[in-house]
């Protein structure tokens, strides 16, 4: 069968593409711009993307076009598909007819750490010896893929409550009937499509309704609304970690360090983990993808032996230099939770003189100004703060950041660049946080921190 793929340059569809190349499909694509590294890994696959949506694309006419969520209608090659009645499908419908429909589902959702999570569980079932199949959000480093079918009933989906396509407005993870649902968190986003959490959390509950009842629901205790979402209606069974002994999997918060994690599981055994990942949410993350795996196999001391060897996905608190003994950090968060989250694991972990923050404000819910309350409070750990404006920004963002002192406003990135090479220092920590490309902030620091180190 011939697929063609509109879209085919998000990490998503591209996961898409590679699966569909691996059941044995011709696969073509088409996008309005493609970068690395799902841009490489299509050329390796020997997958023909096209730059633009073009319908010459449309030539030798495919069997099926999937459509990702980012067309809409008057795409012309959305146009084109409609008016010559070319049969399409969006990519999680298709993902549930030829990839899940026989698989033992692992989903991981929730507002934040989805990639981190759906990696971890990735890594601990390789290292476990199963040999999962998964499509994540990111490219794990230990797999450098970001999809692949795997060598055993095993899938693990990273779940996005994100809108399917223009014509399912339903959450993509309403098509993945899990065996196995990790809901990390619970928050409001998505303002582009969303209208208030209430609406994110009818989608999640749709979810849980799919779902069987052997079916099994991890999810962090004490968080108040996962609590009023499972309250809604849960036919399936649940476990919850956290820090109380009444939870399945408990996280010795005294003995969290940079290092190592101490867990209790479910029948009372101990262990101390060690662990490359930083901070308290990222010790509920190994609890919850320790949870997922001790749901299949009991022998769990072999992969935790495996656990630092753990490679995350690019841009999740990744250290990607230290010049002039200054850590430069880049990171995926975006969201205001987030944001607190990762200053304090640096802050908290780290060694660390001062710590330097610099924000993108890209994502439509910011740029929207939905979190504009909350987001000073967020920053408020950081020493210093460097905000790069986006120019469409139509509330008042020093207003909202008023009650911060060390605040750097700027439109321009060689500012925010040539600032923070200015006052960062030995043993300073940078941490730059966006979910876009950030103009390449995190690389062009270190280069001019080099730079000032020489002068």
């Amino acid at each position: 069968m011939h697929i063609h793929i509109l879209g085919v340059g998000g990490t998503f569809m591209a996961g898409i593409a590679t699966l569909a190349k691996a059941k044995g499909h011709k696969v073509t694509g088409s996008d309005n711009k493609i970068y690395p590294p799902m841009s490489d890994i299509l050329d390796e696959l020997g997958i023909k993307v096209a730059e633009g949506y073009d319908v010459s694309v449309f030539d030798d006419r495919p069997d099926l076009v999937v459509i990702g969520n980012a067309l809409s209608r008057g795409n012309l090659a959305v146009e084109y598909v409609l008016s010559n009645r070319i049969p399409y499908i969006s990519g999680p419908e298709w993902l549930k007819n030829n990839i899940l429909r026989d698989r033992f589902v692992i989903a991981v959702a929730g507002t934040h750490g989805k990639t981190t999570v759906s990696s971890l569980v990735a890594w601990l079932f390789e290292s476990a010896g199963l040999k999962p199949g998964f499509l994540i959000g990111g490219v794990p480093e230990n797999f450098d893929v970001s999809a692949r079918l795997g060598q055993s009933d095993y899938f693990i989906i990273e779940a996005d409550e994100y809108d399917t396509a223009f014509f399912d407005k339903r959450s993509k993870f309403i098509h993945y009937q899990p065996n196995i649902l990790i809901i990390n968190n619970l928050e409001y986003d998505h303002a582009d499509i969303f209208d208030s959490l209430q609406d994110i959390t009818k989608q999640f509950h749709h979810l849980i309704r799919t779902m069987s009842a052997e079916a099994v629901i991890i999810f962090p205790s004490e968080h108040a609304e996962i609590d009023k979402l499972i309250k809604l209606g849960c036919w399936s069974k649940t476990e919850t970690f956290g820090s109380k002994q009444s939870d399945s999997w408990v996280i010795n918060v005294e003995e969290l360090s940079e290092q190592k994690i101490a867990i209790t599981d479910r029948d009372g055994r101990m262990f101390k983990i060690p662990t490359p990942l930083l901070g308290l949410d990222n010790a509920w993350n190994v609890a919850a993808a320790f949870g997922a795996l001790s749901l299949v196999t009991k022998n769990l001391q072999p992969v935790i032996n495996q656990l630092p060897l753990f490679a995350n996905a690019s841009r999740r608190l990744q250290l990607i230099g230290i010049p002039n003994s200054i850590r430069v950090y880049d990171d995926f968060a975006h969201h205001p939770s987030a944001i607190a989250s990762s200053l304090t694991a640096i802050k908290k972990y780290v060694k660390t003189r001062k710590l330097i923050a610099v924000l993108e404000l890209r994502s439509n819910t910011m740029v929207m100004g939905v979190h504009k309350s909350t987001l000073a409070p967020a920053l408020e750990s950081a020493d210093l703060i460097l905000v790069l404006k986006p120019n469409n920004l139509t509330w008042d963002l020093a207003d909202a950041l008023k009650t911060l002192s060390h605040v750097v406003i700027s439109e321009k990135s060689e500012v925010i660049v040539q600032k923070v090479a200015e006052v960062a220092e030995k043993e300073d920590s940078v941490i730059v946080m966006s979910n876009g490309a950030s103009e390449n902030l995190p690389n062009r620091i270190v280069r001019q921190i080099e730079v000032v180190e020489t002068i």
